[in-house]
C-alpha cells in the first residue's frame, strides 16, 4: 500500500525549525510546545512520506535532501506570506469582539491588570472576559480562548510561547532579619526550625512548595494556604519565612530576600491557546500584544531589576 503523502503548512515548519535549531529541544523551545511532541509529529511525518528527513547524529539532526527540499519550501512559503502581509499592512480590519482570558490571582493583581487595561486602550474594539482559575480550565470546550499561566509543563494540546521565567526566593519580614542585606545560608538547619509558610496541596507541584514540603519538618509549617497570593500576605504578616515571587514580594517594603534567586523556584510564564484558536485576528492581536509588554518587564519578572515604568 501506498503511503500518505498529505502535508500541510505546519509540517514544513516544523521541519525547518527542527533544521535551524539543530535538535528537538530547540525545536520545541522555539515552538512552544514539549519536546515529545516535536518527536512524534516528525516521527508521523516521516512515517507517512515514507522517507527521513534527518539524519540523528550527535552533533544534531542534519537534513537529508528531502528534508532540505521542505526547508527550502518552507523559506519560500513565509516570504510569500511576508509580501502578503505587506500587500494587507493599512487595509486589515482592527480585531473586534470578546475574549475570555484565564489566568490566576496572583498574576492578576501583581502584573497583568495593568497591561489589560493597555490593550483594551489600543484595541478599543475588543472586550476582555477574564476569568480567576488556579487550575487548567478546558480551552478544547471553549471555557476560554487564552491561559496565561506559571507553568513548567503546558498542557500538549495547547499552543503558545514561554515570554518569561518567573524568578522566587526566600523571603521574610525585614525585622526580624536586622542583617537583612545578607542571604541566609540555604543549608543551615537553624533556618528550618523558623515557623515556615507553605502552600496548599493544590499548588503542591510547585518547584517553590516541594522545597518547603522536602526541607521544612511538618510542626516547623505555621500556616498553608492554596493560592500563592495568600502565601505572600502571609509572609507579610510575619507568620512565618517562605518562598515567594520575586516580582510581588520586592515591592513590599517590609519584606526583605533571604536567598538570592532560586531556579529551583523558577517557573515559566506562558500565553497558551487552543490550536484552532490560534489563527484567530482576536486571538494573536492579544497575545501578540501581550508578549510585547511582558518583554518590557522581564527582567523585574525575573527577579534581576527593579519594575520597568509603562511607556
Amino acid at each position: 500500500m501506498a503511503k500518505q503523502q498529505h502535508l500541510d503548512w505546519d509540517d514544513f515548519r516544523l521541519v525547518k525549525t527542527i533544521a535551524e535549531a539543530n535538535g528537538l529541544a530547540g525545536a520545541a523551545e522555539r515552538l512552544g510546545v514539549n519536546h515529545s511532541t516535536v518527536f512524534r509529529r516528525l516521527g508521523q511525518m516521516e512515517e507517512n512520506l515514507g522517507v527521513k528527513l534527518f539524519e540523528r547524529h550527535r552533533t544534531g539532526y542534519i537534513l537529508t535532501p528531502a528534508g532540505e527540499e521542505m526547508t527550502a519550501l518552507a523559506e519560500q512559503m513565509e516570504e510569500n506570506v511576508t509580501s502578503f502581509t505587506r500587500k494587507l499592512a493599512g487595509q486589515a480590519v482592527a480585531p473586534a469582539g470578546e475574549l475570555r482570558v484565564t489566568t490566576n490571582d496572583t498574576l492578576l493583581v501583581h502584573l497583568l491588570t495593568d497591561i489589560f487595561a493597555r490593550f483594551v486602550k489600543t484595541c478599543p474594539e475588543m472586550r476582555l472576559d477574564v476569568v480567576l482559575a488556579n487550575q487548567a480550565l478546558n480551552l478544547s470546550k471553549r471555557d476560554a480562548d487564552v491561559a496565561i499561566r506559571a507553568t513548567d509543563n503546558p498542557p500538549e494540546t495547547l499552543v503558545g510561547r514561554r515570554v518569561a521565567t518567573i524568578g522566587w526566593a526566600l523571603y521574610g519580614r525585614a525585622e526580624e532579619f536586622p542583617d537583612h542585606g545578607q542571604p541566609q545560608d540555604l543549608e543551615s538547619p537553624a533556618l528550618y526550625e523558623r515557623p515556615w509558610v507553605a502552600l496548599g496541596d493544590n499548588l503542591a507541584t510547585l518547584k517553590a512548595a516541594r522545597f518547603v514540603r522536602e526541607r521544612v519538618a511538618p510542626e516547623n509549617i505555621a500556616y498553608r494556604v492554596n493560592t500563592v497570593l495568600g502565601l505572600a500576605e502571609a509572609v507579610e504578616a510575619g507568620i512565618g519565612i517562605g518562598p515567594l515571587p520575586c516580582f510581588i514580594a520586592d515591592e513590599k517594603r517590609n519584606l526583605v530576600r533571604l536567598s538570592e534567586v532560586n531556579p529551583g523556584f523558577s517557573a515559566g510564564l506562558w500565553l497558551l491557546t487552543h490550536p484552532d484558536l490560534r489563527q484567530s485576528a482576536r486571538v494573536r492581536a492579544f497575545m501578540d500584544f501581550m508578549a510585547a509588554e511582558i518583554a518590557k518587564q522581564k527582567r523585574w519578572i525575573e527577579g534581576t531589576a527593579k519594575r520597568a515604568l509603562a511607556s
